[in-house]
């Protein structure tokens, strides 16, 4: 009797034991790699736009040593009629560069206030180079991962962004 006792505050010790080991780490649900959805800057005054379009194309890696690759390409971006990157015109050139967006450096993950901070190392806008920038994390399941910047650079309001789990 003694022994079935000491056997079942055993089991039952254990068991408390692993119910009390803490969840798989924001950190740890976010390294892979993500399939950007869409963008949506919401203005002040309320007002929601999609500066990527409503089929955009785009990628989101985070690695587990920390570092960070983002690439985000409207799915409409123009061509350039030349077939060479390097002659295009004014035109197009200023069109790619406001319907497109690279960024890559390395993160952090605040366990707590549940943000992801990139430590911006390089940016095809370059004044973000060696900028800190801080995103919520809103949403987080296995599929799906949902940050938002919120307070976009010029006034402009919050940018959410959905990306999906590349499978």
């Amino acid at each position: 009797m003694t022994r079935t006792i000491a056997a079942l505050l055993a089991l039952a010790l254990s068991a408390g034991a692993a119910a009390a080991q803490p969840a798989t780490s924001l950190k740890e649900q976010i390294v892979g790699t993500w399939n950007f959805v869409v963008a949506e800057v919401t203005a002040p005054d309320g007002k929601k736009s999609f500066p990527f379009g409503d089929t955009p194309k785009g990628i989101l890696i985070f690695t587990a040593d920390g570092r960070f690759a983002q690439i985000h390409v409207a799915g409409d971006v123009p061509r350039i009629a030349s077939n060479n990157r390097l002659t295009g015109t004014a035109e197009e050139y200023a069109e790619i560069m406001r319907r497109s967006l690279s960024v890559f450096g390395s993160y952090t993950v605040d366990e707590v206030n549940k943000t992801v901070t990139y430590n911006i190392v390089l940016a095809s806008f370059p004044n973000w180079q060696g900028e800190t920038q801080t995103r919520a994390i809103d949403k987080l399941t296995s599929d799906e991962f949902v940050n938002t910047n919120r307070s976009v650079a010029g006034g402009r309001g919050s940018a959410s962004n959905l990306y999906r789990r590349a499978k």
